[in-house]
């Protein structure tokens, strides 16, 4: 392997806790995830020459990461579904520490987010992109994240009851003015 390769190879390792973290949001299953970094790091590996130097990395493989997801979604569609979540609440168990419940109680608010907000706030909030890596990404306008991302957490202040107030417009656009604690996302 010549000294460019494994420069690079380093850099891209550099990235997988974050991709690793962006694909469990993603797909909310530890096994998924994992398997969808790998995926995303034989393609990043693969098409390593397409890749432009001196452009950002870490926006390139999240570019592919979710690509990959939404392929893979695509063809999940033809599986059995488990809409009323039957199956999965058999899997369920209880939290028996404080924590446990705090972060379960985050889970199910960020699942009843539409995707593509949960998305905007995971890259934002969660992988610490900015605002403009998290546009390149989904492949739209900087005010339109910006947009999702507040709406998001705005919505995570209602379903989780931080005792902020969350006002809509005409349009459905939501505000939020906190009273006690606020979001840290």
């Amino acid at each position: 392997m010549s000294a460019e390769e494994t420069a690079w190879r380093d850099l891209v390792v550099e990235q997988i806790p974050a991709l690793r973290a962006f694909a469990w949001s993603v797909s909310r299953n530890g096994p998924d995830a994992d398997d969808l970094v790998q995926e995303t790091l034989i393609k990043a590996w693969r098409h390593r020459e397409r890749f432009t130097p001196g452009t950002n990395l870490r926006a390139w493989l999240f570019t592919i990461l979710r690509n990959t997801h939404y392929t893979n979604l695509n063809r999940r569609r033809r599986e059995v579904r488990d809409e009323d979540d039957h199956y999965a609440r058999l899997l369920e168990s209880e939290p028996n520490q404080e924590w446990g419940a705090a972060l379960g109680a985050l889970r199910t608010a960020l699942d009843q987010l539409p995707g593509e907000q949960r998305e905007a706030l995971i890259l934002v909030g969660g992988a610490g992109l900015s605002y403009e890596e998290a546009a390149d990404i989904c492949a739209c306008a900087v005010g339109t994240v910006k947009s999702r991302v507040n709406r998001a957490r705005a919505r995570l202040i209602k379903l989780l009851d931080f005792g902020g107030e969350v006002a809509e417009d005409d349009q459905g656009i939501s505000s939020t003015r906190p009273t006690a604690l606020r979001l840290s996302i």
